[in-house]
């Protein structure tokens, strides 16, 4: 595992240049440097999961933590000593040093936005292209997974999903990748699943309206 100064050493360059002022470009230097450090430990995955769970359970959902984070008023000692409480032992060291160095640059308030550009350098340094998947009802993680193997197989392709929820959907599912829309007619499995999702969808109506019905 990297110790605090070896992550220092593989991200300072990257993060002490000048920023552009558009926080997409800032995110993705930021992105970059995260992905070099991490391979440099061999924990890229683990780091992504890491800043993505710290930037959706503790910026994204406890308000206290964001403000303190993400306000200049606050000085660099205290939010390292909160990322301290909050991460370490918890996360792996080029994590925590992410976290760090946010800090103390000032863009912790986009750690978000840098989460989300450093998974999606990763899915491109990967050769995944970025997909989304509509359907007419949430689905379960093994639903979702079945689908996109049934897509990946049917285009010969490696998908890097979103999944959004459109009740309006016609056959219960859409992909998009890039600017081709796909339906589920694009393999026989595909439309199987397509079928299957619009009576669910059905089924979940009829029995909300079964319920409603007076007694």
């Amino acid at each position: 595992m990297a110790t605090h100064r070896d992550s220092q050493d593989d991200m300072q360059d990257a993060t002490s240049a000048p920023l552009d002022p558009s926080a997409e470009r800032i995110a993705r230097v930021y992105a970059q440097a995260i992905i070099e450090a991490a391979d440099r430990k061999g924990c890229r995955a683990e780091v992504l999961d890491e800043l993505g769970a710290f930037a959706r359970d503790v910026v994204g959902r406890v308000p206290r933590a964001r403000e303190v984070l993400s306000s200049p008023q606050v000085s660099i000692d205290d939010k390292r000593a909160l990322i301290d409480r909050l991460a370490t032992g918890r996360m792996l060291p080029t994590t925590v040093h992410t976290l760090h160095v946010l800090a103390r640059h000032g863009r912790l308030g986009i750690v978000a936005e840098v989460a989300h550009a450093a998974r999606r350098l990763a899915d491109e340094l990967a050769g995944r292209q970025p997909a989304v998947f509509k359907t007419a009802v949430a689905l379960d993680p093994a639903a979702r997974t079945e689908i996109v193997r049934d897509v990946e197989r049917s285009l010969a392709v490696s998908l890097a999903p979103t999944f959004v929820v459109d009740p309006d959907i016609i056959g219960g599912l859409v992909v998009r990748i890039g600017d081709t829309v796909y339906d589920q007619s694009i393999a026989s499995g595909l439309a199987r699943l397509g079928q299957n999702l619009h009576r669910r969808s059905m089924h979940e109506i009829q029995h909300g309206r079964d319920r409603l019905a007076p007694a």
